[in-house]
């Protein structure tokens, strides 16, 4: 039997549903990685909140999970560095004295080469995500997954319109993400609960409230995996 060409599902969104063609929708999994979720990663060592990771890994799990049945590709976002720190940028660049795992390097000699080091534990992506066979990971070195990176080649090339994305931290690398999507013309699906912040509280529905108001809309993990029942269980009926 032929795969269908269209798995359109109508996803329960804020600031309202929308309908997407699972079929040409990625997910992309942003920095789901030791450094940010993980005790003794690098956001647990510069002392912000990371008690919600278990709750977004479980919310990112139940996310994958269905978009996988639905036949959907999964692209990871990799945070990292060389060893030698030749891609963080030199001393022309900003990005040494505002990306974190570089200030703490930076600041602190015990640190160094050891924070979002590629192939090392904290840029590692955690056990409970492993990507599966079939997934793509695309590395990168500046908070957005487009800026320097194939993204929107590989999502080009797959003929994807939609994009579900989640994961760490919402107001950095998800937010720059889900604009760059924005400006690259796609239609980027914030899922809630499959994200948490770097800073407090507020900043996450800071975050949030800029996304369903100006680049994409938000949704739940719950709402996701329900939809997705939902149209595979129709398609079935249809066959």
């Amino acid at each position: 039997m032929q795969p269908e060409t269209s798995l359109r599902v109508n996803i329960p969104a804020e600031p309202e549903a929308i309908e997407v063609d699972l079929r040409h929708t990625a997910a992309i999994v942003v920095d789901m990685q030791n450094a940010f979720l993980s005790k003794g990663g690098m956001l647990d060592i510069a002392g912000h909140d990371i008690s919600r990771a278990d709750e977004t890994i479980a919310a990112a799990k139940r996310t994958l999970t269905a978009l996988r049945r639905a036949g959907s590709p999964v692209i990871y976002l990799q945070m990292g560095y060389t060893a030698d720190l030749s891609n963080a940028g030199g001393p022309q660049s900003p990005n040494p004295r505002k990306e974190l795992a570089l200030c703490l390097m930076a600041a602190q000699p015990e640190l160094r080469g050891k924070l979002l080091i590629w192939g090392d534990w904290d840029a590692e992506i955690v056990d409970e995500l492993k990507p599966e066979p079939g997934d793509l990971v695309v590395r990168k070195s500046r908070y957005s997954g487009f800026a320097g990176t194939n993204l929107d080649a590989l999502l080009r090339t797959r003929g994807i319109t939609h994009v579900v994305v989640m994961g760490v931290a919402t107001n950095v690398c998800v937010e720059s993400t889900v604009r760059d999507a924005f400006f690259h013309e796609y239609w980027p699906v914030v899922v809630q609960d499959a994200t948490y912040q770097a800073g407090p509280p507020e900043i996450q529905e800071a975050s949030l409230f800029n996304i369903r108001s100006f680049f994409g809309w938000v949704t739940t993990s719950h709402n996701i995996a329900q939809a997705v029942e939902q149209a595979l269980a129709a398609g079935v009926r249809a066959e």
